[in-house]
């Protein structure tokens, strides 16, 4: 995947990757994908500072973190907060979790979202590693990451966070993620009316209710090559706000299509994705859960029902030995 097309990208599809992933945030050296992940869990000791923080809030929703500003912390330092009574997680578990995170300067909240992480994977940040590193499912931690285990001396301006700053991060471990399939969408479809070329599509939300379930209606089904989870995939797309009916980005006014992988985006956007053809048209009703919460104070569209108008142009599977990309 080219820089271009990775910068391409819609923002609210692929934070995850650019929040979570080192080889997306400009900051030390990306790790080698063809390395298998770490059997041994991290050794990641509670301090005075993990066990300092106070965090209240619903489990696997959007909690609050009080503790004592400025944090400076020269060594990751995590405390179980509440421990599960699930299995304990291990290298290869694809996890879903909900991340917070904290300024350590001004104790503020950085963001908040659902995602899923691969336990052990080395391409993941240390500091979002160690949240969920050989803990029993169910389990919220408390993680103190210095800047060298995150974003390093670049910091992650997109955020808002600084070059060098320690952040708190609360991580909900929900769930190992079982294989997700949408069903079939056949009632209170939007209605889609393509433009000219270089025009940007018109869907239309009816006032109803929207689905609680993830959907998804193929207008036009394609003959080309079959999507598969991890696939980089190409595509135009359009995404729209249910509540609202506003357009909150899209890749047609862009004049070029994206370029992502398919878990490299929010789970609803990636599960409707695999197993579908190239060429295929398609539309995709994503409830909160598997978008950006049910809390609308944790992200711009949390609490939203989101749709997207997707065209499939092309998939790749990652190449093996290869790096992440970086930026």
């Amino acid at each position: 995947m080219n820089r271009a097309l990775r910068r391409a990208a819609p923002i609210a599809l692929a934070s995850a990757a650019a929040l979570f992933l080192a080889g997306c945030a400009g900051s030390g050296t990306p790790p080698d994908a063809s390395e298998t992940a770490a059997a041994e869990c991290m050794d990641v000791a509670s301090g005075s500072v993990s066990d300092g923080v106070t965090v209240e809030g619903e489990f696997s929703g959007s909690p609050t973190a009080t503790f004592t500003t400025p944090v400076e912390a020269t060594e990751l330092e995590r405390t179980i907060a509440i421990e599960g009574d699930g299995d304990e997680t291990a290298a290869g578990d694809p996890l879903n979790v909900v991340v917070t995170a904290f300024s350590g300067t001004s104790g503020e909240q950085v963001f908040s979202q659902p995602a899923t992480i691969t336990a052990g994977d080395e391409s993941v940040f240390e500091a979002f590693r160690a949240g969920i590193d050989c803990v029993p499912v169910g389990s919220r931690t408390v993680t103190v990451a210095p800047a060298e285990t995150l974003y390093g001396d670049t910091g992650n301006e997109s955020i808002g966070v600084a070059p060098g700053e320690t952040m708190v991060i609360v991580m909900d471990v929900v769930e190992v993620q079982e294989p997700l399939k949408p069903s079939e969408w056949t009632e209170n479809v939007p209605e889609v009316e393509f433009g000219a070329e270089g025009e940007s599509p018109t869907v239309t939300i009816p006032d109803v209710e929207p689905s609680t379930e993830l959907q998804v209606h193929i207008i036009e089904e394609g003959d080309g090559d079959t999507v598969a989870a991890g696939d980089s995939v190409t595509l135009q797309y359009q995404g729209i706000s249910w509540d609202t009916g506003e357009v909150f980005d899209e890749s047609y006014a862009r004049g070029e299509p994206a370029t992502f992988p398919t878990d490299g985006v929010i789970q609803g956007f990636g599960a409707a994705l695999v197993g579908q053809k190239v060429g295929t048209k398609l539309i995709v009703t994503i409830p909160p859960e598997l978008a950006y919460g049910t809390d609308p104070a944790a992200h711009e569209l949390g609490g939203q029902t989101l749709v997207f108008l997707v065209e499939i142009e092309g998939t790749e599977a990652p190449a093996e030995g290869t790096e992440p990309p970086s930026e």
